[in-house]
């Protein structure tokens, strides 16, 4: 368990002092100022996980509804006992914290991305059923409203009245002639309750009434007088029956809060507990801190850690990196005064309580910190003239306690260790102490000047020298943590840079041994080849950084460029299919009109023949004659003048004429035109049935499904041409539906097209999306 002289040290309580300003209540402030060390994970991980919850609504831009309550646990405790009864004032302190109650519950109760949050704080309800009887009982001033009961209303809208009489008929009296000559004064007032006007003294028999009071001269009596006094007496048992109410009220009231008291009690200290997490995620926010990661394997790594009150006060602070592991569990820092050593050990200590008490620390996302048991630092000057023991023995009497109690699952701080004594000694003690430590399993950062520790860590195994970074050229701090190499005191520099005469730094630096010197200038050595090795690698990361946003440059140029290319080709193609789809319907058109005059000649030959042949036939075969009489409706003769046979539909004798019909005409001839049957049919169906034959009428639709789309293209081309030639006013091209590619090819085909007038989409019952619909020119 980590001591309160330790939380000290460490200035633990300076950071419960300002995370304590953000409480609401007395209560929840008190217990953030009482925050300590958890010792179970899971409660470190709760209170972790509550504080996230209480900052991801943050950024939601979701406070937690909680205003300002009162600490209502000493009221409940006063309640409890049978008939208690508590002041109108103290009951008003309820209401707060009730609406606070309500606020939280209404907040919380419908979200489901608070887990943690609806377990420590999902059963606060607020308790509307006495909130409300409450809020119209009592004001802020604790004082009994109308509202408190209608009887109490009714009481004093009575009470108002009758006191409005009394005061009328006093202002009356006073203007009375024959009282008002017995009178001190023109007003009314009054004393000990009851409502009094001012008669002189020598007068007070005149005027009826009780005397209540006698000014302090002796020359007014303060009178009631007798006509008023059934009225006065009826406003005091208003009076009584007024205060009887209230106190029937007050104790109903708390006759209720005694009744729900331990769940009041139980909701209440749950709103305490979600106000000081509430703290802590606000304190989180004001330093930016992040939620560290908790080893169980005695691990501390510290990645860009601020000094949390540095940095409240404002100061800038320079990140800390620091690292300790199962392989190197000891850490001695070296480096100038006012370098910043015991800030960093500081900082290290104090970053691990707070992860222990369950607070995000300001550190990088990755920072690690250690579930130790203890925490025990050697800080600070613990020299005691009443124990008569001197700043050495003070410090190893200190150290000498540290040791007893380590072990694995403690984190030890020394700052400057082996100091105090002759140097020597003190380094040889020191290198005896830090061993002992590294076998007993604990973690230990310790500072210090002596660099006789320095080859001892440098050589030991689990041991690691870091130093704090100086500015040689400046003789100033860089309060920068360096791993791995250790540090100088640069003592003699910083006394030159603070004053001190240059002879007697000159003739300080003659008295260091030849050993030191050289040690001193290896070090300088081993930092300027650091240093130089920083640089050139700072320079081929930035060449290599070069490197890599040209080859992306490239590549994006490249892919631009292909790009490019590939819509170049796509265009050249899509135009290319239109120059040979435009060609081909030309040739297409071409041939059927070739087709066509071809078609005409022939037929016009044939026809010539077949005159000719019928001229033949003729002079072979002579038409018989048929007698005038023989002719008879609805039989069909030969009709010399239109050379075929033909019905007779009607006869007129007398006329000698015929009605006849051949095919789809009709007319009148003469009956000696008439002969007998020769079979033969009307030019006029020969040639129809002819073009028939020949060219027959196109289909009204044309079915492109299982089509690839230039062939469906070349098909509808076709399909077109020929429609126009046979004067088809409208067409139909079923395509189907499908991935919709085929729809797409054809509608753009269409559109433009010389042949087409427009196209449309089909109705329901000509096949929907999947028929177009094309009207020609």
């Amino acid at each position: 368990m980590i001591s309160k002289e330790t939380l000290k040290r460490l200035e633990f309580d300076r950071i419960l002092e300002t995370a304590a300003e953000f409480a609401h209540c007395e209560a929840s402030h008190t217990g953030v100022l009482t925050i300590a060390p958890l010792a179970e994970k899971s409660h470190i991980e709760l209170r972790l996980g509550l504080v996230e919850e209480i900052r991801t609504l943050t950024r939601l831009g979701i406070s937690l509804k909680i205003a300002s309550f009162e600490d209502i646990s000493r009221l409940i405790r006063a309640v409890r006992p049978r008939g208690a009864v508590l002041a109108p004032i103290e009951l008003q302190r309820f209401i707060p914290t009730l609406r606070v109650m309500a606020a939280v519950s209404a907040q919380l109760k419908f979200r489901t991305d608070i887990p943690l949050l609806l377990a420590e704080a999902g059963h606060i309800t607020g308790f509307a059923d006495l909130l409300d009887p409450l809020e119209h009982t009592v004001n802020a001033e604790g004082e009994i409203l109308d509202t408190a009961s209608r009887l109490l209303a009714d009481l004093r809208g009575r009470k108002k009245g009758l006191t409005s009489r009394i005061k009328k008929r006093l202002e009356e009296i006073v203007r009375e002639r024959h009282t008002a000559i017995f009178l001190q004064d023109d007003f009314i007032t009054q004393r000990s309750g009851r409502w009094v006007i001012p008669v002189r003294m020598d007068s007070k028999g005149m005027v009826p009434g009780v005397v209540h009071d006698v000014s302090n001269t002796g020359e007014t009596a303060f009178m009631e007088p007798l006509e008023i006094i059934g009225l006065a007496n009826e406003l005091e048992n208003l009076v009584a029956d007024e205060r009887a109410e209230e106190i029937r009220v007050i104790r109903q009231i708390c006759d209720w809060i005694r009744e729900d008291a331990d769940l009041i009690s139980e909701q209440f200290e749950a709103l305490v507990r979600l106000d000081i997490v509430n703290c802590i995620a606000l304190f989180s926010d004001k330093l930016k801190c992040e939620t560290p990661a908790l080893s169980e394997s005695q691990q501390l790594s510290l990645k860009g850690a601020r000094h949390p009150i540095l940095t409240l006060m404002g100061k800038e602070v320079v990140p800390l990196d620091l690292e300790l592991s199962e392989e190197s569990r000891v850490m001695v820092v070296t480096g100038p005064n006012t370098g910043g050593k015991t800030i960093a050990i500081k900082n290290a200590g104090l970053l691990s309580v707070m992860a222990l008490c369950g607070m995000p620390v300001p550190a990088l996302p990755g920072t690690v910190l250690p579930l130790v048991d203890n925490i025990l630092v050697d800080i600070g000057d613990e020299q005691s003239i009443a124990e008569s023991l001197s700043t050495f023995s003070a410090h190893i009497s200190q150290i000498s306690s540290i040791m007893a109690q380590a072990g694995r699952g403690t984190l030890v701080l020394l700052d400057e260790l082996g100091t105090g004594t002759e140097p020597g000694q003190g380094a040889a003690i020191a290198c005896a102490v830090l061993h002992q430590l590294k076998i007993q399993g604990a973690l230990v950062v310790a500072t210090t000047h002596l660099t006789e520790i320095i080859g001892f860590v440098q050589r030991e195994a689990g041991m690691l020298n870091a130093a704090m970074a100086f500015d040689r050229e400046r003789l100033v701090p860089l309060y920068r943590l360096v791993v791995g190499e250790p540090g100088e005191s640069h003592a003699l520099e910083i006394a030159r840079r603070y004053g001190l005469p240059e002879h007697v730094v000159t003739f300080a630096r003659g008295m260091i041994g030849t050993m030191e010197a050289d040690f001193h200038a290896l070090l300088r050595e081993l930092k300027e080849k650091r240093e130089l090795l920083e640089r050139k690698l700072d320079d081929l990361a930035e060449r290599e950084s070069r490197i890599e946003r040209g080859e992306r440059d490239l590549a994006a140029r490249k892919s631009e460029a292909d790009q490019l290319v590939k819509g170049a080709r796509e265009k050249g193609y899509q135009e290319a299919q239109e120059v040979l789809r435009k060609a081909r319907r030309e040739v297409n058109a071409i041939l059927e009109q070739a087709r066509q005059d071809k078609a005409r000649e022939a037929r016009a030959q044939l026809d010539q023949a077949e005159e000719q042949v019928q001229k033949v036939l003729e002079e072979l075969n002579p038409v018989e004659e048929l007698p005038p009489g023989q002719v008879e409706v609805g039989k069909s003769y030969f009709v010399k003048p239109l050379n075929t046979d033909a019905v007779v539909l009607s006869l007129d004798a007398k006329a000698g004429r015929a009605r006849v019909r051949a095919g789809s005409m009709e007319l009148e001839v003469a009956l000696s035109s008439l002969a007998k049957k020769t079979g033969k049919e009307a030019k006029v169906q020969q040639k129809r049935r002819q073009q028939q034959e020949e060219r027959p009428d196109p289909a009204s639709s044309i079915n492109l499904l299982g089509m690839r789309v230039e062939e469906a293209l070349d098909a509808v081309e076709r399909y077109l041409n020929h429609a126009s030639l046979s004067h088809t006013p409208e067409l139909h091209i079923v395509h189907g539906k499908g991935t919709g590619a085929l729809m797409r090819g054809v509608r753009n085909y269409l559109n433009g097209h010389p042949l087409v007038v427009s196209f449309r989409s089909g109705e329901r019952f000509e096949g929907g999306e999947g028929v177009t619909v094309v009207t020609l020119r």
